[in-house]
């Protein structure tokens, strides 16, 4: 089990918050044999599929190169003018395959841990400079692995390649003995045949050297258990910390509800426990809305503030514990408490309607409230 510097134990599993920050950093998980693999079997691939018109592209530029005239030595700056144009042709017929070994390089490169760029990663650790770092390194778990995929690679590739020379001994000795052309396909053929057994070696060791990293990569970057804590804390904050956001939150809250309180139509209330503060515009809304509600010490607050704002003030217990239970601050009131709203707000309406005229009887106040089943809250 690894341990970090102060010798804890790193038994939790690294977090996506770990995960990403290390492949911000460059820290990713990489395989070189899996690079190589992909860039010998493209590589091969293409080398096959262009073979032939590769060895024409050469045959023909090097009969041009070698083929020229008496004045051609009489005048050098027309031999310097053939080596540019052969040299320019030379490039411009192993574009092709220069330009594919090139993308499979990146192919390979970014084939496990996607494309990273990092500062971090090319910056100088001199941690590693340690000789007691480099001695634990040295006879790690990771060091044993290296060291059976080198084994590995001399035994799959060496034995191939002996195996290659010997069964082909007599094509190799035949080779200059027919035509140019004939026997630069012949070469290129053999040529590719132990490169295709190369790559084939090099994708099996691939094949088991991938989930070794991607295991070894993780297993690197294990948590102690102090390291998750930490990172919770950073993460969502210290609880000291939030209690005291969740209090300013509330206070802000309250302020607004309190400053909203002098434009509201009516405030019901239980009526000592609970207030709600309701507006209604017939022009802009579709529904009353609670803009303050409350209960023991805000609910008196909101109490205070109607009355020295001439705020009416109507006692509906049932219809106030309905509201403060199931409406929300700025929101409309739900639809199943329209029609005892309503109630009140008429009522508020003939009110202020007969203390302007002073004149005809007092408007009575509702006693009963419609309130549906789903609705009623009895704390």
């Amino acid at each position: 089990m690894a341990e970090s510097e102060d010798g804890q134990e790193k038994s939790e599993e690294p977090s996506e918050r770990k995960l990403n920050k290390a492949k911000e950093e460059g820290n990713v998980a990489r395989s070189r044999e899996l690079g190589t693999a992909v860039l010998l079997i493209i590589s091969v691939a293409t080398m096959y599929a262009l073979g032939g018109w590769l060895v024409e592209a050469i045959v023909m530029i090097t009969n041009h190169t070698f083929e020229f005239d008496r004045a051609y030595i009489e005048d050098t700056s027309r031999m310097s003018a053939e080596l540019r144009l052969s040299v320019y042709e030379a490039t411009l017929k192993t574009a092709p395959l220069l330009i594919i070994m090139m993308i499979a390089g990146i192919i390979g490169g970014a084939g496990m841990g996607g494309v990273s760029f990092s500062t971090k990663a090319i910056a100088p650790k001199f941690n590693r400079l340690s000789p007691l770092q480099g001695l634990k390194r040295m006879f790690s778990l990771n060091s044993l692995v290296e060291l059976g995929k080198s084994w590995l690679k001399v035994l799959l590739i060496g034995g191939s390649g002996v195996y290659l020379l010997w069964y082909y001994q007599r094509h190799f000795n035949a080779l200059g003995m027919s035509d140019v052309m004939a026997e630069m396909k012949g070469a290129i053929e053999l040529l590719l045949i132990p490169l295709f057994i190369l790559a084939l070696a090099t994708a099996l060791i691939a094949v088991i050297d991938v989930p070794w990293q991607a295991h070894s990569h993780k297993k690197k970057l294990r948590m102690t258990k102090q390291e998750v804590k930490d990172e919770y804390k950073n993460t969502e904050g210290k609880p000291e910390v939030k209690g005291r956001i969740r209090q300013l939150q509330r206070e802000m809250s309250q302020r607004r509800m309190m400053d909203a309180v002098p434009n509201a139509d009516v405030v019901i209330t239980n009526p000592e426990h609970f207030s709600v503060a309701l507006k209604y515009d017939q022009a802009s809304m579709d529904a009353p809305v609670v803009v303050a509600k409350g209960g023991d010490e805000i609910a008196l607050k909101i109490r205070e503030i109607a009355k020295a704002h001439e705020v009416p003030i109507v006692q509906a217990p049932p219809l106030a514990r309905s509201l403060f239970q199931f409406a929300k601050v700025d929101a409309p009131i739900p639809e199943g408490l329209f029609l005892a709203v309503a109630q009140v707000l008429a009522y508020v309406w003939q009110l202020r309607q007969y203390r302007r005229q002073q004149q005809g009887e007092r408007p009575r106040k509702p006693n009963k409230f419609d309130i549906p089943d789903d609705l009623k809250f009895d704390p």
